[in-house]
């Protein structure tokens, strides 16, 4: 049984993914026999625009951004891959190039199922064409609810499981926030100004300690979880 940092194996990662929920754990065993593991260190990129997507990714550990670069040379924020989060379950079934970068925030784990390796499971085992077939149908309802989701969390709520999140995905309680104001604001769908207030916010109910600028504490975990 493969192992990963942080003692993730093959089979965590399946686990992790909702495209396969639907999967028998006999068809998640076989697909974990197709896992390949890679590390990246802060500042690595997992792909680059213009790179073949030919491979889903599994962040097993840590978090990476997802951005474009726009005309100006800018850096245009699209999303932010934490623990459990996956890109390119397209790539399993399409040739294509990915039209954006990814790049390490921290130390990331991650696990790769590549396009070629994926068809040529199906081919061998039609039934698992079909689930997975009617787990994508799934995936694509769980993103219509996560959109709502969005939309009526408040950015307070948002903005603790952020903090949460950026944490574990560090092991630290004292952290610094690997990403500028500006996106963490695009990331929450919110201003740079809103997030200011709401760490102030945070800081003066006593759910986190500011140590400097963009350096935090969690003083109490539990009580940002149950931020609605």
């Amino acid at each position: 049984m493969a192992k990963l940092a942080h003692d993730h194996t093959a089979e965590d990662c399946v686990e992790l993914v909702s495209i396969f929920d639907n999967l028998s754990k006999d068809d998640k065993n076989t697909i974990a026999t197709l896992v390949t593991h890679h590390h990246y260190k802060t500042g690595e990129y997992l792909f680059s625009a213009g790179d073949e997507a030919d491979s889903l990714i599994i962040v097993a550990h840590g978090q990476a951004k997802v951005f474009q670069m726009a005309a100006s040379g800018k850096e245009q924020m699209l999303r932010i891959l934490q623990t459990g989060d996956f890109d390119g379950e397209a790539a399993l079934f399409t040739n294509s190039d990915h039209n954006s970068f990814a790049q390490a925030l921290m130390k990331t784990d991650v696990c790769q199922i590549s396009r070629g390796d994926f068809q040529r499971l199906m081919t061998k085992t039609p039934e698992m064409a079909v689930n997975m077939v009617n787990a994508l149908g799934k995936r694509i309802a769980q993103l219509e609810q996560q959109t709502t989701e969005v939309t009526t969390a408040s950015v307070e709520s948002r903005l603790a499981n952020y903090l949460l999140e950026t944490s574990a995905g560090l092991d630290q309680k004292v952290f610094k926030l690997p990403l500028k104001k500006k996106d963490i604001a695009t990331y929450l769908g919110t201003t740079p100004e809103t997030i200011s207030r709401k760490l102030t916010s945070l800081t003066k109910q006593g759910m986190i300690e500011k140590i400097s600028n963009n350096e935090f504490k969690i003083l109490d975990a539990d009580r940002l979880m149950m931020i609605d």
